[in-house]
């Protein structure tokens, strides 16, 4: 990674709960991404170097973190933590995206797009291909037992193998996915979006719409009451209204405020009540 391509000016990022993270998964196999805007990496470094790596050797597991810095539209770099290395800083470059998906398994997506509070920070939109929905009732009727083994099943469906794929049952024995495909339904995959700590502007009301257009739920912040639009704008945050009319420019299903202001502790139903209409009425 080039020098002039990190070099940001940028407010300090906060983290909340690395702290946990790391501790619960120190002494495991894992690989953990972590997505944010420029700084997040040099965040992570310092939070890390914030201890004394003195028994590495005595671990057989690898704990990774992989910290992927949007830098700029279609642009992203990436910087590894290996535990083996006591957690010493990898660069591991930049690349171009296609499109604004940052992460992707074959069950999901996840896309990013840069917006605008205070600094820089990011929406989020995951979206899956498709949903595989195992019914319960079916795989009773069928004399079998709901548990892990359901998940190569739907896997299989999701990866499209024939219907001769061995599938292997809880009992060992194993039957062809053909005569287990009644068990469960296809459907089309979700999307949801998330939304928070962004200001009211035309731009990002633009890449939030681009982001999450056709959303089946939405999470978006919804600070203060449309009453405070300039206290929103000072602190940079949405009101009521500017959340239930991006829901609506955005097409979601469902849409589901969150993040209220303190002020209004004893008012959600107020706040609920403004995004709803600002929504045009669509169900809550």
């Amino acid at each position: 990674m080039s020098e002039s391509t990190r070099r940001f000016s940028l407010p300090p990022l906060i983290l909340f709960g690395f702290d946990a993270l790391l501790r619960v998964n120190v002494g495991r196999d894992a690989i953990i991404d972590l997505v944010g805007p420029m700084g997040l990496a040099g965040c992570i470094g310092s939070k890390l170097a914030g201890y004394t790596w003195d028994l590495v050797e005595r671990y057989a597991t690898e704990l990774v973190f992989v910290v992927h810095e949007l830098a700029r539209p279609g642009e992203i770099a990436t910087t590894r933590f290996r535990f083996s290395r006591r957690f010493a800083p990898e660069a591991a470059g930049v690349r171009e995206l296609a499109d604004s998906a940052v992460l992707e398994t074959p069950y999901w997506q996840l896309h990013a797009a840069i917006l605008a509070h205070h600094g820089p920070c990011l929406g989020f939109a995951v979206e899956e291909p498709l949903h595989v929905n195992v019914w319960r009732n079916r795989v009773e009727e069928a004399g079998l037992a709901v548990g892990p083994w359901l998940k190569p099943l739907k896997a299989a469906i999701r990866d499209g193998l024939p219907d001769d794929a061995p599938i292997q049952l809880p009992d060992g024995r194993t039957r062809p996915l053909g005569a287990l495909r009644k068990l469960v339904s296809i459907e089309p995959g979700q999307k949801v979006g998330y939304i928070t700590d962004v200001a009211d502007t035309p731009a990002n009301r633009a890449t939030i719409v681009s982001l999450c257009y056709g959303a089946d739920i939405l999470f978006i912040e919804a600070s203060f009451a449309g009453s405070d639009i300039q206290r929103a704008a000072e602190r940079a945050h949405l009101t009521t209204i500017a959340a239930g009319e991006i829901g609506r420019a955005c097409e979601a299903r469902r849409l589901e405020p969150f993040h209220f202001s303190p002020r209004y502790e004893d008012c959600e139903q107020m706040l609920l009540d403004e995004v709803a209409s600002a929504f045009a009425d669509r169900p809550m």
